[in-house]
């Protein structure tokens, strides 16, 4: 927040105002950075009345939470917030979930796919990597070391309903082992091959009643709703059974009740919807494939700004089982590529360092298939970016369209690495089409924002003004006077702010800075200061050093959810500090056991008061060594 507001009330006033009033308030809550709102209604006039508000950072709708981004000071504003309402403040998943339908199906399907799409991306660029070599060497696909790699990247594809339950298991709050061994009976090779013999005309019969014959392996839908029923059943029989015999029968019998009921009801049930709306996406592909590409390319990053973007997902893979191409992906790749140019077009036209620094970060993070660097710290900041990356993404689609263009091989990631998975010897037009379709995608954007701009943008930062003494002569700083140096608070390994997965830290929105991944489990003081910031849940602290540095200190991502768990405290607010002293401890183990990641961005949120950052070039740090130089 600008040192110009420390009206807190005023502000929290403001939003109020803003969202609606308190009687569209459900549920709020904070963490170390942002004011959490679940709202009744939401309303896009909502995002852009808060996101003009002087000490609002930027506004992000995900889960179904409408997350107010802050900074170090959103302690003092979530307390001025609940100061002027009675909203009820809780963490807990079951009441942040409440509202709209779509919000929670959006939070589920979001919490479900986000944590091992990496896993699927990962897999896919092998494939994509084994379809280029098989192109310069034929004879390398009748190799055993072809056999042996094309199985290691289709391994996450046939597995992952066990991806799915673990995740969901998580989200749903069940018990994670249950959810997957119904899931591991689902992709059962024994089921595979039941399920084939009723295809060849087979009866199977459980209790007279006959099976369908789905397969499991590669469905998303099934094993979803699998563990969202496995969720109240087995609440049921943790009702049921005495203490005594819990750990026994409550698996036992959720295990006999869930399997039978998917293969029965749920498993066709969500294949032929899958199916149905994958049907209905294709019918539209191929009759007005020109409306299809249109509709993909320009508004793709609008449904991943709202994220309903995962809601996709068991189409495109109902796509590539039944038919084993998909061209949503195609299209979804120009519409990525696109927002890439967009920002490298900011990048080359823009004057101040510090909006240089950051577009350049975000277009090299979109050459992985992840745009919300570029959205969120570039794009939509500017807005004119995003409306131009939109139109070159439509335009470079409908060229597209034109060649038939599919993706053969699943991309978790869609984006310039995967462009080798439209390679198909029985349409070659497909690779061409979309290599002339993202030509276009980044190539437009960059020459337009060069022709009408990309909006406003602050202007460079002269050099360092010169100190007027007493007598009115002038002098130069001193070098210890411009230079402080923050020490590394934590031991690990040293990670670009751009590489972590919250594009609120590695957008640069927040601030600038650098991350940890560490290996001990301590955090010590970077700086000589105070303490002006801690959180209930003991994740993150807030400091400002003697010399007016503001640093925020994160351990890991999302871990506002764990409450405080596996955190221990050693300072409070309005501490004095002194560098290396022990400011926090926590259990790496048990926060990643937990399914959160223990990435710690080290942010100097008011980096515009200061001339330049300098981050360490080492790739690993110990406490106490230098970290940031900061140039006043």
């Amino acid at each position: 927040m600008s040192k110009a507001v420390r009206n807190y009330q005023q502000l929290a006033r403001d939003i109020l105002e803003a969202v609606g009033g308190e009687d569209n308030i459900i549920n709020v809550a904070r963490c170390a950075t942002r004011l959490r709102l679940v709202l009744k209604r939401s309303d896009p006039e909502f995002k852009r009345k808060v996101s003009e508000l002087t000490g609002v950072i930027t506004v992000v709708e995900n889960g179904g939470q409408f997350q107010i981004v802050i900074g170090q000071h959103v302690g003092e504003v979530y307390d001025a917030f609940t100061a002027i309402t009675n909203v009820e403040d809780t963490t807990d998943a079951t009441v942040q979930e409440k509202g709209s339908i779509l919000n929670r199906v959006i939070a589920t399907m979001s919490a479900v796919f986000a944590p091992f799409i990496y896993i699927l991306a990962a897999a896919g660029i092998l494939q994509g990597t084994l379809i280029l070599i098989n192109l310069a060497f034929p004879a390398f696909q009748k190799t055993g070391t072809y056999e042996v790699f094309s199985f290691i990247s289709w391994a996450p594809f046939t597995f992952l309903p066990i991806f799915i339950a673990l995740t969901a298991a998580k989200h749903f709050k069940v018990n994670i082992y249950i959810a997957l061994a119904c899931a591991m009976a689902l992709v059962s090779p024994t089921w595979t091959e039941m399920a084939g013999n009723i295809a060849n005309g087979e009866t199977i019969r459980f209790f007279g009643i006959p099976l369908s014959e789905t397969v499991y392996t590669s469905t998303v839908l099934p094993p979803l709703f699998l563990v969202w029923a496995l969720s109240y059943v087995e609440r049921f029989f943790n009702r049921v059974f005495p203490d005594v015999v819990k750990s026994l029968f409550v698996p036992l019998c959720c295990i006999v009740v869930m399997v039978p009921l998917t293969l029965l009801i749920i498993g066709p049930l969500s294949t032929i919807f899958a199916n149905g709306v994958a049907g209905g996406y294709n019918y539209l592909a191929e009759n007005l494939p020109i409306l299809a590409a249109i509709i993909i390319g320009a508004f793709w990053q609008v449904f991943v700004i709202f994220g309903v973007h995962w809601g996709i997902t068991p189409v495109v893979l109902a796509n590539f089982d039944n038919f084993g191409r998909d061209s949503f992906q195609a299209y979804q790749t120009i519409a990525v590529i696109a927002q890439v140019g967009s920002v490298l077009g900011v990048f080359f036209k823009a004057k101040a360092q510090e909006t240089k620094k950051i577009s350049l970060s975000a277009g090299i993070t979109g050459i992985f298939g992840i745009t919300e660097p570029a959205i969120y710290g570039v794009n939509l900041r500017f807005k004119k970016p995003f409306i131009i990356g939109c139109i070159s993404g439509a335009i470079g689609a409908v060229v597209a369209s034109f060649f038939n263009p599919y993706y053969y091989v699943y991309a978790g990631l869609p984006g310039p690495l995967t462009i080798v998975n439209t390679i198909n010897s029985e349409n070659p037009s497909s690779f061409i089409g979309v290599c002339i379709g993202v030509a276009i995608a980044i190539i437009l954007p960059i020459v337009l924002i060069q022709i009408f701009g990309y909006g406003e943008d602050s202007v460079e930062k002269a050099d360092i003004e010169p100190v007027k003494l007493n007598n009115d002569t002038e002098t130069t700083p001193t070098q210890n006077d411009l230079e402080t140096i923050v020490q590394a608070p934590l031991t690990g390994d040293v990670i670009a702010l751009s590489d972590i997965a919250d594009p609120v830290f590695s957008s640069g929105s927040m601030g600038d800075g650098i991350a940890i991944q560490p290996t001990h489990n301590e955090v010590v003081a970077p700086v000589d200061g105070g303490i002006v910031m801690t959180t209930p849940s003991k994740h993150a602290i807030g400091i400002r050093s003697n010399t007016g540095i503001e640093i925020l200190i994160h351990v890991g991502m999302d871990t506002v959810q764990l409450n405080g768990e596996h955190f221990e405290l050693l300072v409070q607010d309005g501490d004095d500090i002194t560098a290396g002293q022990p400011l926090l401890r926590f259990d790496a183990d048990a926060i990643k056991h937990a399914g959160y990641s223990t990435v710690t961005p080290v942010i100097i949120t008011n980096h515009g008061d200061f001339n330049e950052l300098i981050p360490t070039t080492e790739t690993a740090v110990q406490h106490g060594d230098t970290l940031i130089e900061v140039i006043k």
